[in-house]
């Protein structure tokens, strides 16, 4: 069969019942987009937030009791420098300051400025900070959400902290922290250690935590035992317990989106049985009139297949187009939030454009394998039949 009538009856039929197909395509939009969308925000905020993980320490050592953490004696740190394969051990003074009770708060975080390493992993977030001007005076760096929160309430360029002691701290706004980086330090507040310790009432012979490098991946097994059996109420993390439990957390968000997706695999159906449907009632006597006028199986079939293929391609190419730019021009309104969850403080999250080619591979093939298999398994079967009685 030559080329040019193939191509004109292939047009004309896609035109011919355009109604139906823009129907199915639109549907299938809907469902790409969807699956799309979810995977390009899981994506984002998975390569963002494990990927600080490498500027954390291996290990943190904690004080635990009655189940919770508390100040860890500063005395800790003297043995964990004589140990064996330890390095760089830091203390670090960190909490919660809650602006009103029970609502909205913020995370302190005290940095010891002299301390290369206890700033190690901040140092992304303060990159643009003159430290000489910022240690000048009684300053602070705040996230986007923070910044919000207190201009919001009347204090665009510093706020008065109450004290444990009952006193209040006035501190200078020195900078607001970069946008791309919200997703961790939307609610953080960063200072000077001391400051620190005297707005949350850590005294100097304690810490909050105590932060250490083991640079022999190997020994951490055994210098984790050894650590573990100094005191009865040391609680050992290392970096790849923090690891899973960002992965647990992500693969408990994946959850809440088991209703999206059994939603779109439903319309999935839906699809597949309106076109199964459609080959049945609509185009059963075209094929048997096709197969009359001397086209054989193989046409008839290549007749379909590449209809049935151009719709899987449009859908799949405008469902993506349409959640890239959803998510990654618009961060994902409404979407987002059932990832972020309830927020302490509002954050305008920007994600950063992470795509993986072999995921959404795979979802072009569990979308199209099943739609063209609904076409082309009942084409077939009319098209092995006599035309006489397929026109009938």
């Amino acid at each position: 069969m030559r080329n040019s009538p193939f191509l004109y009856f292939l047009m004309l039929s896609l035109f011919k019942q355009k109604i139906k197909h823009l129907g199915v395509v639109a549907i299938s939009v809907v469902v790409i987009f969807l699956l799309s969308s979810v995977l390009f925000i899981s994506s984002s905020m998975k390569s963002s937030i494990l990927g600080g993980l490498k500027y954390q320490p291996d290990f943190i050592i904690q004080k635990v009791q009655g189940g919770g953490r508390v100040n860890a004696p500063l005395e800790w740190i003297d043995k964990l420098v004589d140990m064996y394969g330890i390095k760089s051990v830091t203390a670090r003074v960190y909490g919660r300051y809650y602006f009103s009770p029970k609502h909205e708060s913020s995370l302190i975080v005290g940095v010891d400025f002299m301390d290369e390493q206890s700033h190690k992993g901040l140092r992304k977030l303060m990159d643009k900070t003159n430290l000489k001007d910022f240690l000048g005076s009684n300053n602070m760096l705040v996230g986007q959400g923070v910044y919000r929160y207190l201009k919001s309430h009347f204090y665009p360029k510093s706020y008065s902290f109450l004290t444990p002691k009952g006193d209040f701290k006035k501190v200078n706004i020195f900078q607001v922290l970069n946008p791309d980086s919200s997703l961790i330090s939307n609610d953080m507040i960063i200072m000077p250690i001391d400051m620190a310790r005297e707005i949350l009432g850590v005294d100097e012979d304690h810490v909050s935590d105590i932060a250490l490098n083991v640079p022999n991946d190997d020994e951490w097994s055994s210098i984790a035992d050894k650590i573990a059996s100094l005191y009865y109420d040391i609680r050992v993390i290392t970096k790849q317990d923090v690891h899973r439990v960002y992965e647990n957390l992500f693969n408990y968000k994946g959850g809440l989106f088991l209703v999206l997706f059994l939603i779109s695999m439903v319309t999935f159906v839906l699809i597949l049985y309106q076109r199964y449907s459609m080959t049945y009632s609509t185009e059963k006597r075209e094929i048997g009139l096709l197969r009359a006028l001397g086209w054989s199986i193989s046409d008839v079939l290549k007749l379909k297949f590449i209809q049935t293929l151009f719709i899987v391609i449009i859908s799949f190419v405008v469902g993506v187009s349409m959640a890239y730019i959803y998510v990654f021009m618009f961060d994902a309104p409404l979407l987002i939030d059932i990832f972020m969850g309830s927020s302490n403080l509002s954050n305008d999250v920007r994600l950063t454009p992470i795509v993986d080619f072999s995921v959404l591979s795979t979802i072009l093939l569990i979308y199209s394998v099943p739609f063209v298999a609904a076409v082309l398994i009942p084409v077939w079967k009319i098209s092995v039949t006599d035309p006489k009685e397929a026109m009938l």
